[in-house]
């Protein structure tokens, strides 16, 4: 019998077969933890991170996680922006689409993010 970790590692792996990113078309990269959420976009041609962002960022307004992840992908939409970055590859990071991620991603849309 697998364990939790080994099945979400195997999800992992599914997805970045598939997702790639671009210095045109970087990778938002998403990782949660029990208590934070992590974004970073990625340009996995070069290996590079561009820009980063998490619920310890200054000016992350407090409240509950989903509000918190609202925030971040508010806060990585404007990051990208700043960079000049309009479209993006999202990558969930073997995450269920829901809860904290999707309020993420409608952060980061509303931000003016498109993917």
């Amino acid at each position: 019998m697998k364990s939790k970790a080994a099945n979400k590692q195997k999800i992992q792996y599914r997805i970045r077969k598939k997702v790639s990113g671009t210095a045109e078309r970087p990778r938002l990269a998403v990782f949660r933890s029990n208590k934070s959420i992590y974004v970073q976009l990625i340009d996995d041609s070069k290996g590079v991170t561009l820009a980063s962002s998490s619920t310890h960022t200054e000016g992350i307004e407090s409240g509950n996680k989903s509000t918190q992840s609202k925030s971040v992908g508010l806060d990585i939409a404007a990051k990208a922006k700043s960079l000049n970055i309009e479209t993006v590859v999202f990558d969930r990071g073997g995450n269920l689409y829901h809860g904290r991620i999707k309020s993420l991603a409608d952060g980061a849309r509303e931000g003016g993010l498109k993917f």
